[in-house]
């Protein structure tokens, strides 16, 4: 497959200066396309021969590139060998990543991927084996290496997913697009735990009004029977 079937080419022009041509496809703006090894076909990135093909993709074992200006393969490096083009502003040798657009990426040597964000927005935590925005240092239920594994919506990969992942109270990290899919059906617990993700006071205290305010059958009201909370675990009558 020729990678160009892939190809966006975007002319933009800035603030009186000549128009120039960008590369690349929907996921990444780049000047150059991937050898895939598994396969040997010709692919802008791994999620466009991901979507494809019935197979992934490792792309640390990309070793050849094709420059999109000049057609040259070669080795992978950050600008081509004959035409002297940047492949891509932002260049990551370990992950074969190459993008014009800033997004502020960085590599994580212990996650083992590339990030997005800024290195200085994000820590990484060493039992849940991710990287955590900042806000969430000493702030949030620690699980031995949460994120590798799936989502609990979708079944999507999480440790090495493109999409915002969000942290609930109980750890069990989920897409942010499927937490949020998940409160507008009116699903507030975690699939994984049942604990609540968002707070519920108004909504217990509301629950509690209507109990106290609903007379009980007389066979029923001095019976009492233990329940278990689904948030702190306690059992009570």
């Amino acid at each position: 497959m020729e990678a160009k079937e892939n190809l966006v080419e975007i002319e933009e022009s800035s603030e009186g200066n000549a128009e120039s041509d960008q590369l690349g496809c929907e996921h990444y703006f780049r000047k150059c396309c991937l050898i895939a090894p598994c396969c040997k076909k010709e692919y802008i990135c791994r999620v466009c021969h991901d979507e494809k093909e019935l197979h992934e993709m490792d792309r640390r074992k990309v070793t050849t590139i094709k420059c999109l200006k000049c057609d040259t393969l070669q080795e992978v490096r950050s600008k081509c060998k004959k035409c002297g083009i940047v492949f891509g502003n932002y260049f990551c040798e370990i992950c074969r990543l190459f993008d014009d657009k800033d997004k502020e990426q960085f590599h994580c040597d212990r996650c083992g991927i590339c990030r997005i964000g800024g290195a200085e927005n994000f820590f990484h935590c060493e039992k849940c084996d991710v990287c955590l925005g900042n806000t969430l240092k000493d702030n949030h239920k620690c699980i031995e290496k949460v994120s590798h594994d799936v989502c609990s919506i979708c079944r999507e990969d999480l440790h090495t997913s493109r999409t915002e992942l969000n942290v609930p109270p109980c750890g069990h990290i989920l897409h942010r697009t499927c937490y949020l899919s998940l409160l507008k059906t009116g699903n507030y617990a975690c699939p994984t735990c049942n604990e609540s993700m968002v707070k519920m006071d108004n909504l217990w205290k509301y629950m509690d009004e209507e109990i106290s305010g609903t007379e009980m059958p007389d066979e029923y009201k001095d019976l009492l029977v233990p329940v278990l909370c689904r948030d702190c675990h306690k059992i009570s009558s």
